[in-house]
């Protein structure tokens, strides 16, 4: 997600807090919450991917993906 972006949900959070939004305000605010969660999501996915377990016997473990 790039900074544009996030500065408008930044502005809206702003604006609902002092004066309120308008419907069209609020579908936009939801519909960009919704980008950056998936956004966020999909960073840690690939972090946890990429994360590797070492054991005191020097033995590395790639981690597993939980059935949850």
């Amino acid at each position: 997600m790039d900074q544009e972006k996030i500065d408008r949900i930044n502005a809206l959070a702003k604006k609902k807090r002092t004066v309120g939004l308008t419907d069209e305000e609020l579908a936009e605010q939801k519909a960009l919450h919704r980008e950056y969660i998936a956004a966020y999501r999909a960073s840690l996915r690939g972090i946890l991917d990429n994360t590797v377990i070492e054991r005191p016997d020097g033995t590395r473990e790639q981690l597993k993906k939980n059935s949850d």
